[in-house]
């Protein structure tokens, strides 16, 4: 029932107590490194939905992203100005698969098990990534998260495997009009030119 009213509160942030609870956890979170390990998660709902369970062999991290598009350089020479390409450059993958990888980064003897949303400001976002040891005995033992044990897992957030990784790669659709996204954007334009020649 608890799991429920924090829910609820989560969904309107702005229409609840969760908005003078960020606004004070943001002066803080500003000041801290951009990946920092954390004990327990922000939003237990969120967490539990996703697979974290107070055991050992899973840990919790927050990320902060930089919002916004790249950061390129002016080309000094070169080019004319149609192909500057300077502003209005977005990357390719979410903030948040960014912060998943990130984190994998940080913490190589980790896998990550998915992630969630916990506050914005103008200028950043902020990501709780849910971590698993795979080498632990405790996840070993345990027969619902266990798989993330195997080879094939290895490096999950690097090969799109992680929810917002299936969400860019466009997995989440099916049938007819996704003819275009998937395996990849990348190969239906190869297909596209093979079909030309």
């Amino acid at each position: 029932m608890t799991y429920k009213y924090i829910a609820e509160a989560w969904a309107k942030p702005r229409d609840s107590y969760v908005k003078e609870l960020m606004r004070q956890r943001l002066i803080k979170w500003r000041k801290q490194p951009s990946t920092i390990r954390i004990e327990k998660p922000t939003r237990l709902d969120r967490a539990r939905k996703l697979g974290y369970k107070a055991k050992q062999g899973f840990v919790m991290a927050r990320v902060k992203v930089r919002r916004g598009g790249l950061r390129k350089k002016r080309p000094k020479a070169g080019r004319r100005q149609k192909r500057m390409g300077v502003k209005k450059f977005k990357p390719a993958k979410s903030l948040k698969l960014i912060a998943e990888e990130r984190t994998a980064r940080k913490f190589p003897n980790l896998e990550v098990l998915n992630s969630y949303w916990v506050g914005q400001d103008g200028r950043s976002k902020w990501f709780e990534i849910i971590m698993v040891d795979p080498h632990h005995p405790v996840i070993k033992a345990d027969k619902n998260v266990n798989w993330i044990c195997q080879k094939q897992h290895r490096g999950r957030a690097f090969r799109g495997l992680t929810s917002a990784g299936k969400k860019v790669r466009g997995l989440r659709r099916k049938g007819r009009g996704a003819e275009k996204v998937r395996p990849s954007r990348k190969a239906a334009l190869k297909r596209k030119a093979a079909l030309k020649d």
